[in-house]
């Protein structure tokens, strides 16, 4: 198995600001950083904003500002709509004080434990049982996120046409000393669906994501994370990524991701 290229995506500074490892760089460039561990950290800034006993975050939307450098953020939250059982939080991401990423996030009352629970979504598959090397596309930057995490694919692959569908789960923490709840490690893989899922051959086209929804019902118990994705995209339009998100009890959420499909550019 591939090493990490660091022992945690983030190492704290301070209460709000973190810098960034090598471990989050994504496959574009070495550089910037993927939008899994940066969606993660406003995630767990929600989590930690004013928390309310009994509730949950159940939906998160991050909107990519700028790529975001490899490098130290701040992280800022407020809450836009206060509630004891529905409230709205924002928060931003700041490099060197200039805004990289914004998200907003719905914090919600738990369900009362005699719900009846409902699925509709077929059982995930087994999680395979024989590591997987790291592989993509030529010329993607391999070192960063894409060997942090841990892939097991059972239909289709990075160098392959989607739809896709892996388990995955993150070999570092998010924040160094911290164990990563729920919602962290659903965020973590949350915006790699337009990579398991792709229909494009990404050493021709640029397909990159400016967004990224992910709604919850319930909380994902275990490390490992089942994605099913796949991508849409048409001539004179754009691309659109879903994927659902399965543990081993079956599907806990869904991801939905906005593109940008354009020729490969210097």
């Amino acid at each position: 198995m591939d090493t990490p290229p660091a022992e945690t995506f983030y190492e704290p500074l301070d209460e709000d600001r973190f810098a960034g490892t090598a471990a989050t760089a994504g496959p574009w460039s070495p550089g910037l950083q993927h939008g899994g561990p940066v969606s993660a950290l406003l995630g767990r800034a929600f989590e930690r904003h004013d928390p309310v006993p009994g509730t949950r975050v159940a939906r998160v939307t991050v909107e990519i500002l700028t790529p975001v450098p490899v490098a130290p953020l701040r992280v800022a939250v407020r809450t836009v709509r206060p509630g004891r059982r529905v409230s709205m939080l924002e928060g931003e991401l700041f490099h060197d004080e200039r805004p990289v990423a914004r998200a907003t996030g719905w914090r919600i009352v738990a369900a009362p434990d005699h719900i009846e629970p409902t699925d509709h979504a077929p059982a995930p598959p087994p999680l395979p049982a024989a590591p997987q090397a790291v592989a993509a596309w030529p010329g993607a930057h391999l070192g960063g996120y894409l060997s942090a995490m841990e892939w097991r694919y059972t239909e289709g692959s990075f160098t392959g046409r989607g739809p896709g569908r892996t388990w995955a789960r993150a070999r570092v923490p998010l924040v160094a000393g911290e164990d990563d709840t729920p919602l962290v490690r659903a965020l973590v893989l949350a915006d790699s669906a337009s990579g398991v899922g792709a229909q494009h051959d990404f050493a021709k086209l640029q397909v990159i994501n400016t967004d990224v929804t992910v709604a919850l019902h319930r909380d994902p118990v275990g490390e490992w994370i089942c994605m099913d994705a796949r991508v849409h995209a048409s001539p004179r339009g754009s691309g659109l990524a879903q994927a659902s998100l399965a543990d081993a009890s079956g599907e806990f959420g869904q991801v939905l991701q906005t593109l940008l499909v354009d020729e490969q550019r210097p």
